[in-house]
């Protein structure tokens, strides 16, 4: 039932999908999940090898790969998918779009738990890069390239290299918007403040040298 779910979930959010056989049948991303399902179960009864062994032709098959230990909740919508990696220790909440290129990682300095936690309705662009033991809250957007290294508070989008929160209180679900293009731009908005200060300067000048 979770698996047919996850079936309709994709269809309806890939524009490209012309029927839920379709995705059953031909789309790395339902067979991802699959995979997974059979790779976690595996892992959970402590049998390690064969945990990997299904994750690593998963990944051959699909170039997604993802632990055998990860939490991934319902309704993942991996797009494209090609060099996706997801940690051992992630956790996906539900209704959560991934595209091609990102990484929910560890930074090689964090033990336990070192890898993402991720909300529900959450939208991630194709080549951001989420590292450490790090929470993104729901309904969380992630721009294309977006680095990652901290806490995101739900409602928001971040953008840029250095992960900048742009904008809070998100009006639409970002998963099933699936809209990676329309977001602000961090270095406009900083530029911007910059030519304002600089008129009020300009302004302030120009008012001391009338009085003179």
């Amino acid at each position: 039932m979770g698996l047919m779910k996850d079936a309709k979930s994709i269809a309806k959010r890939d524009p490209a999908a012309n029927s839920v056989v379709e995705v059953m049948l031909l789309y790395p991303a339902f067979k991802i999940l699959v995979n997974h399902k059979v790779a976690n179960f595996f892992y959970r009864h402590k049998m390690f090898f064969l945990a990997r062994w299904v994750s690593q032709r998963g990944r051959k098959k699909t170039g997604i790969e993802i632990h055998p230990a990860a939490t991934v909740g319902q309704g993942l919508f991996i797009d494209h998918g090609m060099g996706v990696v997801i940690g051992e220790t992630a956790v996906i909440g539900d209704n959560c779009t991934i595209y091609h290129g990102v990484t929910l990682g560890g930074t090689g300095k964090d033990t336990g738990k070192r890898h993402p936690t991720v909300g529900n309705n959450v939208l991630i662009g194709a080549g951001a890069t989420v590292l450490g033991p790090v929470t993104i809250g729901d309904n969380v957007r992630i721009g294309a390239d977006t680095v990652v290294l901290c806490d995101v508070e739900g409602n928001s989008t971040i953008v840029g290299p250095q992960g900048k929160v742009v904008k809070k209180d998100v009006e639409k679900v970002p998963s099933e918007e699936l809209d990676q293009v329309h977001m602000p731009d961090p270095v406009s908005q900083e530029l911007a403040k910059i030519l304002q200060r600089l008129e009020e300067i300009e302004k302030k000048l120009i008012e001391k040298q009338e009085e003179k």
